[in-house]
């Protein structure tokens, strides 16, 4: 997880989503979807009560949470800059995975180690959260749950999760959830030959694009307006009311005295003040058909992330119905050039980089070496299938902005996910709700160190410097 802060100060502005993005796999699956450009040249409203600003899982469960709060559909409008639910929300890896305590160590740097212990907690909620929803809502999401492997492909990363684990436990973290191999128990339970050790605990899997569009059509029949094709270019003081911002569009403009930012890595964009403390990163991701090593009874049940560093892994999931393999990478890999990792810091989704892309290929080879393993199959309709990205938002300190936004009274924000959204949003959105009625931080249940204010801000900027 690198963000290159000198490239953004070298000249790369905020901008908008890019009309015309690659499709991810979970994209080309769901072409069908009837509200997939909906309202694409509708005149828009003079105003709303609430104007939510995207369509992704962050936006539309923020719209299904204030509904189930008592606001009505009616006075709630979504507004998509691409088609419905086109950014980081259809572009993941399909994992919902909790960190149980790797990032313990990181967090506690930044953060202090109470606010990381939360932090690791609140990841492991929202395992429990997504698994309640789905489940409550008969969600057809092909939510999985299921366990994840974080192998440790080397010694020196064994030893740095073997700190943080025992530092997580020593500061009254739950590992009891946690599950360790190590050497030949390791291999034997991953399938992966150069394990040195490896994590077991709980999480999931699921069709992120099947997710968000259950959310987005559950809003619109409760009233909800959610208009495709109409970004958002910026929101000023309205002159009609001192408590009302005016949103602006290319169909003109909405009076509102509420507006959510659920932008991502876009947010700088609207919100200026953000820019030094929210990169993009373009992520890549791969699906593959598998191989018979992997297929029928030999698919895949668990998730994995296969670690050589704390920012070099790969991950993998293998869907329970199709049997495709989803394969992500890394955007801090030394394997590849220096202009391809500098090459990620970018709001450009609209390609994937081909040396990522022949790395992961080629990772996929070490790690399962089996001959009857190998992707790179000689059937027709095997192996490679599409590659694709997605543009997430790093933020300077790695947790999420949510809240209100500091001397902009009615401007809200759930954004800058790292990449970890399916992990956060689960709570993050829901807490958001509540705190546009007035309600305490601590009624959210959120960790403190995810609040937008101006200390933060400051101690990001502190941290830039240096």
């Amino acid at each position: 997880m690198v963000a290159y802060h000198e490239d953004l100060k070298g000249g790369l502005l905020p901008t908008a989503p890019l009309p015309k993005p690659c499709l991810s796999y979970w994209q080309r699956t769901t072409r069908a979807y009837p509200y997939l450009n909906i309202n694409r040249s509708t005149p828009l409203p003079s105003s709303k009560k609430y104007v939510i600003i995207g369509s992704g899982i962050s936006g539309t469960l923020t719209a299904f949470e204030l509904i189930e709060s008592g606001v009505k559909g009616d006075d709630v409008i979504i507004l998509e800059a691409r088609e419905a639910a086109s950014g980081a929300s259809s572009r993941n890896a399909g994992h919902v995975r909790p960190d149980a305590f790797r990032g313990f160590g990181h967090y506690s740097k930044l953060h202090g180690p109470e606010q990381a212990l939360k932090i690791i907690a609140n990841e492991r909620l929202v395992l429990q959260r997504v698994d309640d929803f789905v489940k409550k809502h008969n969600v057809p999401c092909d939510f999985y749950l299921t366990t994840t492997f974080d192998v440790c492909m080397n010694a020196e990363f064994a030893a740095y999760e073997a700190e943080n684990f025992a530092a997580f436990k020593k500061a009254g973290g739950d590992v009891s959830h946690i599950t360790f191999f190590e050497g030949d128990e390791a291999k034997k339970h991953t399938g992966v030959r150069d394990a040195v050790a490896a994590y077991e605990w709980p999480a999931g899997s699921s069709h992120p694009a099947k997710l968000a569009q259950w959310l987005i059509t559950s809003v619109i029949e409760k009233g909800v307006e959610l208009y495709t094709h109409c970004p958002v270019s910026k929101v000023s003081r309205s002159d009609t009311g001192e408590k009302l911002w005016d949103v602006i569009t290319p169909r003109g403009g909405i009076t509102t005295p509420t507006v959510i930012h659920c932008t991502n890595a876009y947010a700088s964009l609207l919100l200026p003040q953000l820019e030094p403390h929210l990169i993009p990163n373009r992520a890549q991701a791969h699906s593959l058909i598998a191989p018979p090593a992997f297929s029928g009874p030999e698919a895949l049940t668990k998730t994995f992330s296969l670690r050589y560093s704390l920012q070099h892994f790969y991950s993998i999931i293998q869907r329970r119905g199709d049997g495709t393999i989803v394969l992500g990478v890394s955007r801090s890999n030394p394997n590849l050039s220096i202009e391809t990792r500098k090459g990620c810091v970018t709001y450009d989704d609209s390609r994937y980089n081909e040396e990522t892309l022949e790395d992961a290929l080629k990772q996929l080879k070490i790690i399962f070496p089996a001959e009857d393993e190998n992707i790179e199959s000689d059937i027709h309709g095997e192996g490679l299938d599409h590659a694709w990205t997605g543009i997430i938002g790093m933020t300077g300190d790695f947790v999420p902005f949510v809240g209100p936004v500091e001397g902009l009274d009615g401007q809200w924000i759930c954004a800058g996910f790292g990449g970890h959204g399916m992990a956060r949003i689960f709570t993050c959105a829901p807490g958001l709700a509540k705190l546009t009625f007035g309600r305490d931080w601590s009624d959210t249940g959120l960790p403190e160190c995810f609040q937008l204010t101006s200390e933060r801000a400051a101690k990001m900027k502190s941290k830039l410097a240096a």
